[in-house]
């Protein structure tokens, strides 16, 4: 799952600082969220579902369709 968030961010060309201003958090902690050292919430999942136009499952690596459901 980290991989492809860290993946998803660098895809979009954006820091950690970027993206965590972006969802709401500070860098240290989407740092650590990045690495595995911290889990992922359900708020931060759909913020940065939304941020990246990526279905939730793709986030979790439940499936590599990208699209969002409707």
């Amino acid at each position: 799952m980290e991989n492809r968030i860290k993946d998803l961010r660098e895809d979009f060309d954006y820091t950690q600082t970027k993206i965590a201003s972006l969802i709401g958090i500070t860098q240290r902690k989407y740092s650590y969220i990045e690495t595995g050292a911290q889990p992922l919430t359900d708020e931060i999942l759909v913020k940065l579902s939304q941020v990246y136009d990526v279905s939730i499952d793709y986030i979790l690596k439940q499936t590599d369709i990208k699209t969002r459901y409707k």
